[in-house]
């Protein structure tokens, strides 16, 4: 299993959807954005589930309970998204 450099500790503080896009604030200041549409059940999903997630193991990834929906940090960083 390989991880990246840049993904290593990084930790999300605060995620919200608009516009079409996933943006998380890390706790390093940083702020990320990925497509909404990198990820079918969170792009099917309506504004008011979009808006009710959770922070798991400590902010390294988001899960959005009203869809199952679980995104690592690290995976935001490195693009995984677009590989599906």
């Amino acid at each position: 299993m390989s991880i990246s450099a840049a993904g290593i500790g990084a930790r999300a503080v605060h995620v919200r959807v608009e516009h079409g896009m996933l943006r998380a604030v890390l706790a390093d200041g940083r702020e990320i954005a990925a497509p909404v549409s990198w990820f079918p059940r969170l792009d099917a999903a309506t504004a008011e589930q979009r808006g009710v997630w959770q922070l798991i193991g400590g902010g390294v990834g988001i899960h959005f309970p009203d869809v199952d929906e679980d995104i690592s940090v690290a995976g935001l960083l490195d693009g995984e998204g677009w590989r599906r």
